[in-house]
């Protein structure tokens, strides 16, 4: 049963937040959460089964969005983070349809934070094909400020490259050199990271496209976005010891360990497997 977006008013809320992706790479989001929030619980959910989404179909992907969000509101969760690109570019409406909780993607933190960083008014993002081909991150820019010009790259082979944990290799390099070259030769001074694998090859990512273009961390920009929404509702957990964090994913549970203790630089203890298709 889920529970209504609120009963009275709240002044604090100890129910863990559920975080969603296709894979590995929502725990990007998490990583930044963990900082900026220690003392909430979590509970995240990899549909490493069928990663990636962005060369899925739209229908394809809100299917799995709401398989995704159902295994995670019987977990009780207070506050839904859709940390996918795709899901939150093709999805949000049918899960906001469907769900009475607060529910968060990472495109429009990421947009924000791309409009207050650019000098040049001429901005890139890049995504997954199913992300770039929506449409959403041309449409949202150009809503928020028409004068800004906006160049979109597709990116598809970052996400099995960040799941291979392949971060620094020469293939890795050779790949982000292919992709950004087109925007290099724009011109742009900011570049949106719009997949949350694509942080954890940042550092490339910087290093190819330069000192003079600012990278949007759209992890970071969304667990800035989740702090705001728990304040603005009265939703923060109110103990004060480190809050406790619960790892489901749909297949491949060792490898997702390895993936993810690397990353967050942790243990992950244990990663329980979930037939998603259960939901």
């Amino acid at each position: 049963m889920i529970r209504p977006l609120f009963i009275g008013r709240k002044m604090s809320d100890s129910r863990a937040i559920g975080v969603f992706d296709s894979g590995v790479g929502g725990l990007t989001v998490v990583h930044e959460m963990l900082s900026r929030l220690p003392h909430e619980n979590i509970v995240y959910f990899g549909d490493t089964a069928r990663v990636p989404y962005g060369s899925k179909s739209a229908n394809v992907v809100r299917k799995f969005a709401l398989q995704d969000a159902r295994f995670l509101t019987q977990q009780d969760v207070k506050l839904l983070v859709v940390a996918c690109h795709t899901v939150s570019s093709t999805a949000m409406s049918v899960l906001q349809d469907h769900f009475e909780l607060p529910i968060l993607g990472v495109v429009e933190p990421g947009v924000v934070a791309g409009l207050k960083a650019t000098r040049n008014k001429r901005v890139g993002v890049i995504g997954t094909r199913g992300t770039i081909g929506s449409g959403t991150y041309q449409k949202k820019i150009s809503d928020q400020q028409s004068d800004v010009s906006l160049f979109a790259q597709a990116c598809p082979l970052f996400v099995p490259l960040a799941e291979e944990g392949w971060l620094h290799n020469e293939v890795a390099r050779q790949t982000s050199e292919i992709y950004l070259e087109p925007l290099k030769k724009e011109n742009i001074d900011t570049l949106i990271l719009g997949c949350t694998h694509y942080p954890l090859l940042k550092p490339l990512l910087k290093e190819v496209m330069g000192p003079d273009v600012r990278l949007i961390d759209s992890a970071e920009e969304t667990a800035i976005a989740v702090a705001g929404k728990l304040e603005e509702g009265n939703m923060a957990n109110p103990k004060t010891q480190p809050g406790s964090h619960q790892f489901y994913v749909s297949d491949t549970p060792d490898r997702f360990i390895e993936i993810g203790e690397t990353f967050l630089n942790r243990s992950l203890g244990e990663v329980q497997r979930v037939d998603i298709d259960a939901f």
